[in-house]
């Protein structure tokens, strides 16, 4: 498709970036610690504790020397890091990719079962979790293959003496942590204390070199490992540079507030773009708790804020956060989900930044287009393709259609994955012969460039940004020997976006709504638990016998 959105592109914005001249997101930290030595890399919102980025290369060093010299892990083994946006997140992250590891990063929200398909799928050998979700390891374990476990405490980045009183709160006073009993595991500290009387031997990295396996459902079915390259991240972090360099003055600090999660790529594409700028990102581990939230944001004038739809919601929705300083923010960008038009203009009412919204996806590193930074108000669109991405619109035949037809959105460009993980079918049904990924969802683009979606291909629900797919969800309730036969299918919601809503035909009369969310509950994380049930005596199928999704979207319409 001819590269007409080239032209509205805002002045300063290249038409592509020097993906080939990218290294390692190794060099690329090394850097940033050689030009910002005593500059604050990072900030744990609840605690206020900051790493300079001096500091930091300190402690990965250590890390990465523990995991060389003391477990003797060899470069590209698969390393699972398990936790919320804690302070030792971006110790493990730099210090496992600094000595050739891949990062597979987990949702500590998982429940067992989730947990072992990722381990196994993914190979890990080692796995570091935070003591507040060690218990879920803890039962899945020896199914893995993982031989090394480093548990970190909530209070590890402390100092000594508020570390002692914060663990005395969390472990004997509120008791938050479930037992657990990993036979092995050394703590984090004591990793740390190891690998600074080790030594750490620099790791011949390339670009292509595999940096990530980021799980993701892919177009549908069972959750798959999206392969990603130091070249595929960078790429899409020097993408998104360019586009926001022109409306980001370099000389002021530069702040973002990380709140989505830092294993969601999103969150970690972003926190990436601030640390080769010399930024601070400033680590929100509960954004949920709203005031807490709020209370963060309170206390640092932040230039960025990338969120999801639901989170910008709930802020809105708070008298407090009418408070904050916002005379610095540049960079309100939602992604993950669609946002609603609603929310995008009470949030530039009450900020006077515009919410610009973006689309990616975890194949894509992940971002693919973004609307313009100089919007002066909400477009209703996905944006402009980033600097050396190709967007091709297509019918079932694979054929490209013409400015303002509907089809499958198709993508090409540096930041796109380099398969499935170990799943040579699945990653050949997404990509065209001539390499463009198919996404799935259904666009339209208009005579600049703006690009819409309108509908998706497959049946995925969009949860709070976390895709949700219907055969996992409908998989597990069929375990319940209650269910004969039960269709997931997304339905709106004003707080998620979307929520997952069964409809199930009885096996045993005596089955009841309560029996299945709490058979949900036992096998399925928090985001993907159906919000409601409706019992049918039959559902609806084609002549072959498939269940019509469809039928029952438009029956709850």
């Amino acid at each position: 498709m001819d590269p007409i959105w080239i032209k509205r592109y805002p002045p300063g914005v290249p038409a592509t970036i020097d993906a080939d001249g990218l290294g390692t997101i190794a060099d690329y930290f090394d850097d940033a610690v050689n030009l910002y030595a005593d500059r604050r890399a990072f900030i744990s919102g609840s605690t206020g504790v900051a790493f300079t980025y001096s500091e930091l290369d300190g402690l990965t060093h250590k890390l990465a020397a523990y995991f060389q010299s003391v477990l003797k892990l060899p470069a590209g083994s698969r390393v699972a890091v398990m936790m919320p946006n804690l302070l030792q997140y971006p110790v493990c992250l730099f210090g496992l990719l600094r000595a050739g590891y891949v990062v597979v990063n987990v949702n500590p929200q998982y429940t067992p079962r989730e947990l072992e398909h990722q381990l196994k799928d993914s190979g890990a050998q080692a796995m570091i979790v935070v003591e507040l979700f060690a218990h879920t390891l803890a039962k899945v374990i020896d199914k893995t293959q993982v031989k090394h476990v480093i548990v970190t405490g909530l209070a590890d980045m402390m100092p000594t003496l508020k570390r002692a009183v914060a663990n005395f709160v969390i472990h004997k006073v509120k008791k938050l942590v479930p037992a657990y009993d990993l036979p092995g595991s050394v703590s984090f500290l004591s990793a740390l204390q190891q690998g600074a009387k080790a030594s750490f031997k620099p790791v011949a990295l390339q670009a292509n070199d595999l940096a990530f396996l980021q799980y993701t459902g892919g177009t549908t079915g069972l959750s798959k490992g999206a392969m990603l390259s130091h070249r595929n991240v960078l790429a899409n972090v020097k993408q998104g540079r360019v586009w926001s360099d022109p409306f980001i003055d370099p000389t002021q600090d530069l702040i973002s507030i990380t709140a989505i999660p830092l294993y969601h790529i999103f969150a970690l594409s972003s926190c990436l773009s601030f640390i080769g700028m010399g930024g601070t990102n400033v680590l929100v581990a509960d954004p949920r708790d709203i005031p807490g939230f709020i209370k963060v944001l309170a206390k640092y004038k932040f230039v960025s804020l990338p969120a999801v739809n639901t989170l910008f919601n709930g802020l809105l929705n708070d008298p407090s956060f009418a408070k904050v300083d916002f005379s610095q923010l540049r960079l309100a960008v939602g992604g993950g989900a669609a946002v609603q038009r609603a929310v995008a203009e009470r949030w530039q009412a009450l900020t006077k930044a515009p919410l610009i919204e973006g689309y990616g996806l975890t194949e894509c590193s992940p971002t693919v287009t973004v609307n313009p930074f100089d919007l002066t108000e909400f477009s209703g669109s996905i944006g402009l393709p980033l600097p050396s991405t190709e967007i091709s619109i297509r019918n079932a035949e694979g054929q490209e259609l013409p400015i303002g037809q509907a089809g499958e959105l198709c993508v090409r460009g540096p930041q796109v994955m380099q398969g499935y993980w170990q799943r040579p079918k699945e990653t050949a049904d997404v990509m065209t012969a001539d390499g463009f990924l198919r996404t799935g969802d259904v666009a339209t683009m208009d005579d600049q460039g703006f690009l819409k979606i309108v509908d998706r291909l497959k049946d995925m629900i969009l949860v709070s940004g976390f895709n949700v797919y219907p055969n996992e969800i409908e998989d597990v309730v069929m375990m319940h020997p209650g269910v004969m036969e039960v269709a997931a299918v997304g339905q709106a919601s004003d707080a998620t976006g979307e929520a997952v809503k069964l409809f199930v035909v009885k096996k045993s009369p005596a089955l009841t709504e309560e029996m299945v969310l709490a058979h949900c509950r036992e096998h399925l994380t928090a985001y993907k638990m159906p919000r409601q049930i409706e019992f049918l005596n039959e559902l609806p199928k084609s002549n072959v016998g498939k269940i019509l999704r469809r039928e029952l979207r438009q029956r709850q319409a």
